[in-house]
């Protein structure tokens, strides 16, 4: 095993011993919810970090786009491309940070650390 590895399971686990494994969201905690519950939120959290890895160069185009949109043809050459290469990134992060820590029902109860949770859904 990495090191690299071995630190971020150490650290997944001190998160998770720090907060008692619980985790609100909607009235809901750990230990209310059901086993399949449970396993439908890690399935549907690694999932979208997988897909927010694979996808995060979504963010480039899009951010140009809403900035032509919103903001107009000028910091659509200027900005646009400053916010597309910063959220790729923040994506990207993201995504291996929920992919690394898919057992983990945080923040929430498996919820997204960004929202909209993938980058092809509106803002």
């Amino acid at each position: 095993m990495s090191k690299r590895f071995v630190f971020v399971a150490m650290l997944s686990l001190a998160f998770a011993l720090a907060t008692g494994g619980k985790a609100h969201a909607e009235g809901r905690d750990l230990e209310s919810a059901s086993p399949q519950e449970v396993v439908d939120g890690m399935a549907n959290k690694l999932v979208r970090g997988v897909a927010n890895v694979a996808t995060g160069w979504i963010e480039f185009p899009k951010q140009i786009y809403l900035t032509c949109r919103n903001d107009g043809a000028a910091k659509c050459v200027t900005v646009g491309p400053l916010k597309g290469v910063g959220m790729t990134l923040v994506r990207t992060v993201a995504g291996v940070g929920e992919a690394a820590t898919f057992f983990l029902a945080y923040p929430g109860f498996y919820d997204p650390y960004l929202d909209p949770g993938y980058a092809w859904q509106k803002e």
